[in-house]
């Protein structure tokens, strides 16, 4: 278990954080970028969280743990020598498909593009989601340097596409989507 006993560490003043290795890096490394932005999905998913009940609730709890997991799989590049490293499992991609599948299934297709809006909690969900596709274009990037697990991809690839399913279902099953209307401003 995690115990944090100081907050402050003065490590970072110089510009470098330590990743789960040890090994220190510049903030803007493109591994801390990507694990950075994965914790701003979560941050956002903790504001819909505050909009939310029931099922979707419970989804958006798990996912959020699901996202710490990911988190410490992406900070830890290797695996350390005395235990094994944290990792996101296939199991969990599948259980995001799942969900997707079953939520979706009470929605009636799709005949335009959804704009981010409706009901507070529709409106963080796509939040959540953009900062959801912005992590995985993170990943995708340190992927062309460096070794990354594929499920965690995977994950956060599933993930987006399950915010915004759960942003149309909280919007009244999709009846409150905010449609695109093409040229309409014209």
């Amino acid at each position: 278990m995690v115990q944090l006993t100081r907050i402050y560490t003065k490590g970072g003043d110089k510009g470098s954080t330590s990743l789960g290795s040890g090994k220190r890096v510049k903030k803007h490394d493109q591994r801390v970028a990507a694990y950075g932005t994965v914790d701003e999905a979560n941050a956002a998913i903790g504001v819909a969280r505050l909009h939310t009940s029931g099922d979707i609730d419970a989804m958006l709890n798990r996912i959020q743990n699901d996202l710490f997991d990911l988190g410490a799989d992406l900070c830890q590049p290797e695996d350390p020598k005395d235990y094994p490293a944290l990792r996101v499992v296939e199991a969990q991609v599948e259980r995001l498909e799942q969900e997707i599948d079953r939520l979706n299934a009470e929605l009636k297709p799709l005949k335009s593009f959804v704009l981010s809006g409706g009901t507070p909690a529709a409106a963080y969900l796509h939040l959540a989601r953009t900062i959801a596709r912005r992590a995985e274009r993170d990943i995708t990037a340190l992927m062309e340097t460096e070794t990354v697990n594929p499920a965690g991809l995977r994950y956060i690839n599933r993930l987006s596409d399950l915010l915004f399913v759960m942003a149309r279902y909280v919007n009244d099953k999709g009846l409150g989507d905010v449609l695109w209307v093409p040229g309409k401003n014209r």
